[in-house]
């Protein structure tokens, strides 16, 4: 099973400016590094919870259907499905009906379930499924307390800033951050 994003979000779940605002910082010399350690939270918290924070479009790429028959999909809350697409054995692609399937995009995780799906002739990647996975179109759709964990990762960030890039930083989780985070985290045992 193979899953990523096939676009980036058209925005960020928290905008520079709220980020200027919470750091406090009044010029824009810093909105290049602000606007990076906003990416780089956002993409921590997507990456903890399994939730996706800006809606876009996702792939999920399966070698097989399950053999219950449903699709689970590692991250959500799924907004619709696109398309389903498999593959038979030459490399042709058949669109398989979405008229009757059945979607739990709020589930933990996603489930889809497909009245009559074809099967799959390729042996790595026959099965393609499109989705739009996230909150909403904008910050104005995800929870609070998520924007709330983004603005407190980013300003620790902010705070031991060095000369190197950001990706080369050392991480730094300030207090109070998982348990923002806890109640949308997914935890096995």
């Amino acid at each position: 099973m193979t899953l990523f994003p096939t676009a980036p979000p058209a925005a960020e779940a928290v905008t520079l400016a709220e980020a200027r605002a919470h750091l406090r910082v009044d010029g824009p010399d810093e909105d290049a590094l602000i606007a990076q350690l906003i990416i780089v939270a956002r993409e921590h918290i997507e990456r903890e919870t399994g939730r996706v924070l800006i809606a876009r479009p996702y792939r999920l790429c399966l070698d097989d259907w399950p053999a219950d028959g449903v699709i689970r999909i590692g991250c959500g809350p799924v907004r619709e499905v696109t398309a389903v697409i498999v593959y038979d054995g030459e490399g042709h692609a058949t669109a398989v009906s979405l008229a009757d399937h059945l979607l739990d995009g709020e589930a933990r995780p996603a489930r889809l379930w497909l009245r009559e799906p074809l099967a799959a002739g390729r042996m790595l990647n026959g099965i393609e499924i499109d989705f739009i996975a996230g909150f909403g179109a904008s910050g104005a759709d995800v929870p609070d307390t998520l924007k709330r964990a983004m603005l407190i990762h980013v300003a620790a960030m902010f705070a031991v800033r060095g000369a190197g890039p950001v990706a080369a930083q050392g991480a730094a989780m300030p207090a109070g951050y998982e348990r923002l985070i806890a109640p949308y985290c997914r935890r096995g045992l």
